[in-house]
């Protein structure tokens, strides 16, 4: 509530718990299950095990994504959630027969296998009646009820927008059944002296109007910039008491591969396992993960270890798993969400965007969520399995995002992200799954986010980079040192926030800045780290910026395209040349 904004709201009854969220879009449907997967968990100190999620939204909102996959997940694992929808018969000033082809929004109903219940919504015993049924029912375990509340509005959508495209007649006969007036009505028919009510409403109304005039007199809300950056992030809480990375002395974990040596992919597994095992509040979601393990079977076993509750398959539905990992965060759990692929994030975006990211921002709840979604290309996938999407989600305050390049940090990294109170994406290339190896500390160890590791020490050129570019990077230094150039390397592992003064340092050193990455070249992230060196290290710098990147094309199929024209690394050597020469 302290940035005035938000609309979710807890309401603690003497012996029931609802947990509400109000919507002029569909967006927060999700969450709702959220919080009734909480509640289907053994729920927590603010959503108790007999809680149910009660989420509002207008008829106009149910023709978006969002309710569709919040209704499908709700049913599909039998939450105790309830959703109304608000039927006033506009959508703002369009009318729903204009937007939506069926009467009763109710109808949609029965292809969720859930109830559908039409309720008269300006009849308050009726709405009573209509939502204790559908509570009683979700408490027994029987799963959401779709209850479409039948009401009209007699002001406009906001006062900015009027009435005038509203016809006479209908505010003509929806003032007959003013719900107020009703309600009144039937207190005096049974007995309630027509006086006390009048006592009432002239309370209510001098109460209204005193709340009203103290707002108004009220000062404009003010704040400083040093508050207002410190409202983005919630602050790290002191909960993870592990080994930083390279400091434990068992040895390092054996893998598959060469003695001593794990796999990208087993480190994450690692990582991913100790913090399971850590927390028995660590939920897993995502596409196929539970007995498939996944499509790249980084969590297989993890159904059998863990239990089915905590390792969830979810339907196809980006945008409905994000938002219930939202809903499940706020209530005390940690939710982990596999993106099948990271192209498939886009159908999670606003989700991500407009409700991951702001929340901490708008009313000081920390969301700690973490999103793992593997990208990047060399795998001969194809324009929709190959992107590398990082620098969407570095532009958006109140994210987090990491992409580790070894397999020590993917799992010191990956346990560092899942321990944050903040939203975190966590970017692993599937060219690395199998592809890398190295070195991995047994112990259950984290690595701080917001913090480079200088791969490589080199006095003639920085070479800043993240990701798969960590590998194209080194095997570059190695030519360049056999010409008598020695290349320093700084892999960023977290992109927001980012080692600055890492970087700053080096390049005064050397004198000479390369930004390497995968993605796209236009408006990647090396464009942010060239514009900010260059800003504030220009004197130190004795040769232009470079950035080198992948072309701005969308990745092709063939392979021989991808790796000659697309990719970064057909173009690495030329740029470092380039830059060493200047």
């Amino acid at each position: 509530f302290t940035k005035g904004r938000d609309r979710t709201f807890h309401v603690g009854l003497p012996e029931k718990h609802i947990v509400g969220m109000i919507s002029h879009l569909a967006a927060m449907l999700p969450v709702a299950t959220g919080f009734g997967l909480a509640a289907r968990l053994g729920g927590t100190d603010n959503t108790p095990a007999d809680s149910v999620a009660l989420a509002f939204t207008g008829e106009g909102a149910t023709r978006e994504g969002d309710f569709h996959e919040a209704l499908n997940l709700a049913s599909v694992w039998k939450l105790p959630v309830i959703f109304v929808v608000e039927n006033n018969g506009y959508g703002l000033s369009t009318p729903t027969a204009d937007a939506v082809p069926v009467e009763n929004i109710a109808d949609a109903a029965a292809g969720y296998g859930m109830p559908g219940v039409i309720v008269d919504g300006n009849d308050l015993d009726a709405v009573i009646a209509t939502i204790q049924t559908a509570a009683a029912r979700a408490r027994a375990g029987e799963g959401p009820t779709l209850v479409e509340a039948k009401t009209f509005r007699m002001r406009g959508h906001e006062e900015a927008s009027g009435v005038k495209y509203v016809a006479q007649e209908l505010f003509d006969a929806w003032a007959s059944r003013d719900p107020v007036a009703r309600c009144r009505a039937r207190l005096v028919e049974q007995g309630t002296p027509e006086a006390e009510l009048d006592a009432l409403d002239a309370a209510l109304v001098a109460e209204v109007d005193a709340v009203a005039e103290w707002a108004l007199t009220q000062p404009e809300v003010t704040s400083t910039p040093e508050r207002e950056y410190a409202d983005v992030f919630a602050p790290a809480a002191p909960a993870l008491h592990l080994a930083p990375a390279g400091a434990s002395a068992s040895a390092p974990r054996t893998g598959p591969g060469l003695p001593g040596e794990t796999r990208f992919i087993d480190a994450l597994s690692d990582g991913l396992r100790n913090a399971m095992d850590a927390d028995d509040r660590t939920v897993l979601m995502g596409q196929d993960i539970a007995e498939y393990g996944g499509v790249f079977k980084l969590t297989a076993g993890f159904a059998e270890r863990f239990g089915l509750d905590r390792v969830r398959n979810t339907p196809i539905i980006e945008s409905g798993a994000v938002g219930a990992a939202l809903g499940l965060a706020v209530a005390g759990f940690t939710p982990i969400v596999e993106m099948q692929y990271a192209d498939f994030i886009t159908c999670g975006f606003n989700q991500i965007v407009n409700n991951l990211a702001a929340t901490h921002y708008r009313w000081g709840q920390p969301v700690n969520v973490t999103i793992r979604a593997p990208f990047g290309g060399g795998i001969g996938a194809g324009p929709f399995h190959s992107q590398s999407p990082e620098a969407w989600f570095c532009h958006v305050p109140g994210l987090k995002v990491v992409v580790p390049g070894s397999p020590e940090d993917a799992k010191g990294l990956l346990r560092a992200a899942i321990a944050d109170p903040n939203p975190v994406l966590f970017f692993e290339h599937k060219a690395l799954y199998r592809g890398l190896k190295g070195p991995v500390p047994d112990a259950d160890y984290a690595t701080p986010l917001g913090v480079a590791r200088t791969v490589r020490e080199g006095r003639d050129l920085t070479l800043v980079t993240w990701g798969v570019g960590v590998s194209w990077a080194a095997a570059a230094a190695e030519t360049f040192a056999a010409r008598g150039a020695e290349i320093e390397i700084l892999d960023l592992r977290t992109l927001v926030p980012w080692d600055r003064e890492a970087v700053l340092a080096s390049v005064r050193k050397t004198g000479r800045l390369v930004v390497l990455h995968e993605a796209a070249r236009t408006a990647g992230f090396g464009a942010e780290v060239a514009a900010e060196l260059t800003e504030a290290a220009f004197r130190h710098l004795d040769a232009p910026p470079v950035r080198i990147a992948g072309a701005d094309l969308p990745i092709a199929f063939s392979k021989q395209i991808e790796a000659e024209v697309y990719s970064a690394r057909a173009r690495l050597d030329a740029g470092i040349e380039r830059v060493l020469a200047f």
